[in-house]
């Protein structure tokens, strides 16, 4: 299989302040992420979602950052020292076929992938990945563009998700994607 990743140019996009207008980081992420919480942001590309996500966490808390691209990383990074929120993340480059969290085990309370299952080379393997990164009752939004993915290939995933111990909490209604919120139980 020919890896698919999305392209670094397309990252800046992604990144941009506009987007927030349709898909608001803090309003999204509000329900699900406190202060003191250890997060990670799968597919993290600039931070779009990052950077919200250090401010939700607060000095107490963590972000994980974890992407393919040390080219995205390192644009999160400087975007990170800029706002005076670097010490709240921490990149990660993982493997296209592996996140590489084993050292995360049970010690992560949320969980973000965002347009991003729909490009891992084994969905059996991510989830699992991610299921062994939550504690207990820990959280994990999946949401796909609906552009890329259809909303038979999005349950087909998300039934995937459900085989390696996720619960189906709830739909979410987010701007042109599929989203759900999964559970550890």
């Amino acid at each position: 299989m020919a890896e698919h990743i999305c392209p670094v140019w397309v990252g800046y996009l992604l990144a941009s302040p506009v987007r927030k207008i349709f898909q608001n980081p803090e309003k999204m992420l509000a329900p699900y992420i406190q202060h003191g919480m250890m997060v990670v942001d799968v597919g993290c590309a600039m931070g779009f979602f990052s950077l919200p996500m250090a401010r939700m966490v607060g000095t107490g808390g963590r972000v994980i950052s974890v992407d393919v691209q040390e080219a995205m990383l390192k644009s999160l990074e400087r975007r990170a020292q800029k706002v005076n929120l670097r010490n709240r993340i921490e990149t990660r480059m993982c493997r296209y076929h592996r996140l590489d969290l084993e050292d995360l085990k049970a010690k992560i309370d949320f969980a973000l992938a965002f347009a991003v299952a729909h490009e891992v080379p084994d969905a059996s393997l991510f989830y699992s990945e991610l299921h062994d990164t939550l504690k207990r009752n820990g959280k994990l939004l999946v949401a796909e563009p609906k552009g890329h993915v259809s909303v038979e290939a999005f349950d087909k995933t998300i039934s995937m998700a459900k085989q390696y111990g996720f619960k189906k909490i709830e739909d979410l209604h987010i701007w042109r994607s599929h989203g759900v919120i999964l559970e550890k139980p």
